[in-house]
């Protein structure tokens, strides 16, 4: 959104009180010395803690030093009677001018983790506390109604299904309040520096993804943008668009995406850059057909190794261990996710959002992509033998029950029988010769089994064993 194609339409300057809710978290603080900076007459700077937040007082006394009166008040803006006391106790020679809705609850957690407990949190703040902020204030003459979005409402953001819905809630009412003639600016921002610590887990991930931190001035500068220019909804945030569009379109098509120039002009070039399937334009299917079975394993461990070395940010592949587990790698539940999108992109395979806790490591990786991929390799039973290693490595962890034991051994054993129905008497024959089960009855038995109570499942067991 180009400054130059929308002119300012005033110079919007904060008058009487200015209320900030998250007033003394990280981006409320900026936002107040900015507002004091702009000569604010009285902020009221609204938090869970109040005066007793970490830094509150000291923040208090840099604003005071700037000329601005400050009150530091206790409120839970989603309690409206709460909120409704607290705005009545506004003086009347400085009335409410203005809101900045800053407030947030952040409990980050995939969609397959997400509790009700942490979507309520989220949206109680985004969306209750936003209600009731326009019940009290609508017959006010405010000059300004800012609501704080993210960019999580705009494209999306892994680990933040519960801040999406909320903030696309904030975008949707900035458009409401237009139409019903009040002021308001929802504003979906990108992280700010001092709110994504150079070290924390979620600015490293959005750094890998292209969404770089902004200095709180540059932030704060967009914000007088919008304001002289009373916009109603912007997405503020600074982009590696390279790195941005190819980790956002490497699972499917994102059609919002082909409307920025900067993005349009990474995917038409991102098939002859980025190279991520090492191909040179070749299918990889076709790469495979004509090579040795060894040279296939090695292909497709470069490509995982490589992947891997994109998802987590380093510069190639030499430092991804093919035999390593992806936990000790630094993989999570959203780096997961990630890694699956690109190779599934890559190989034309579905594959299970649990790729890397069903095969825990590279090599394991790269031998299913090939069974799934060359025909050779799924006749010769790999992944089959792959699924019985794992099942095996669950039974090795073993049970102190003995009923749950007998069951399973059952169950296992009647599996095998139906297996054996299919074979020729040799072969059957010969599996029998090399297995260590004990034979526990007849399949018809075992099949029953399932089903039995205690008394008569510890009956069979011993007919089993010969114990009468």
């Amino acid at each position: 959104a180009r400054l130059a194609e929308t002119a300012p339409v005033r110079e919007w300057r904060p008058t009487g009180t200015t209320l900030v809710t998250g007033g003394t978290g990280a981006l409320g603080a900026h936002v107040a010395r900015w507002l004091a900076g702009n000569g604010a007459e009285h902020l009221l700077l609204v938090s869970r803690r109040g005066a007793g937040a970490p830094g509150a007082a000291g923040l208090r006394e840099e604003l005071a030093a700037l000329g601005t009166e400050v009150t530091l008040a206790t409120c839970d803006v989603g309690d409206r009677d709460a909120l409704a006391a607290l705005l009545a106790d506004i003086p009347a020679d400085r009335p409410l001018g203005a809101v900045v809705h800053a407030a947030a609850v952040v409990d980050d957690g995939v969609i397959e983790t997400l509790t009700p407990e942490q979507m309520t949190a989220v949206l109680r703040v985004k969306v209750d506390a936003t209600l009731h902020l326009h019940e009290l204030t609508r017959d006010l003459d405010l000059s300004a109604f800012v609501l704080f979005s993210s960019f999580a409402a705009t494209f999306g953001a892994p680990g933040q299904g519960n801040q999406a819905p909320g903030n696309a809630f904030l975008d949707a009412f900035a458009e409401y309040r237009r139409a019903a003639g009040l002021p308001a600016t929802s504003l979906a921002w990108g992280p700010w520096g001092s709110a994504d610590g150079d070290d924390s887990a979620a600015g490293d991930r959005m750094r890998r993804h292209g969404i770089l931190a902004m200095p709180p001035e540059r932030a704060l500068a967009s914000l007088r943008h919008a304001l002289d220019r009373d916009e109603t909804t912007l997405t503020v945030v600074d982009m590696d668009w390279k790195r941005f569009t190819l980790a956002f379109t490497a699972d499917r098509a994102r059609p919002l995406l082909l409307e920025l120039p900067e993005a349009r002009r990474v995917i038409e070039s991102a098939e002859r850059e980025s190279a991520p399937d090492l191909s040179g334009g070749v299918p990889l299917t076709q790469q495979l057909a004509g090579l040795p079975e060894v040279e296939q394993q090695r292909l497709l461990l470069d490509l995982v190794r490589t992947a891997v070395a994109a998802v987590l940010g380093h510069a190639d592949l030499t430092s991804v261990e093919a035999g390593r587990a992806f936990k000790e790698l630094g993989f999570d539940s959203l780096t997961s996710v990630e890694l699956r999108n690109r190779l599934g992109a890559v190989s034309g395979l579905k594959l299970p959002a649990s790729l890397v806790f069903d095969h825990p490591t590279p090599a394991a990786v790269a031998a299913y992509l090939r069974a799934g991929i060359v025909p050779d390799a799924r006749e010769s039973g790999a992944p089959l033998l792959e699924e019985i290693d794992k099942l095996e490595a669950v039974l090795a962890r073993g049970t102190g029950d003995n009923v749950v034991r007998a069951r399973v051994t059952m169950r296992l054993q009647a599996v095998l029988a139906k297996w054996n129905e299919s074979e020729d008497p040799a072969g059957v024959q010969a599996a029998a010769d090399m297995s260590p089960a004990v034979s526990m009855g007849s399949a018809t038995d075992t099949g029953a089994a399932a089903d039995a109570s205690d008394e008569e499942l510890f009956a069979l067991i011993n007919e089993g064993l010969g114990r009468y």
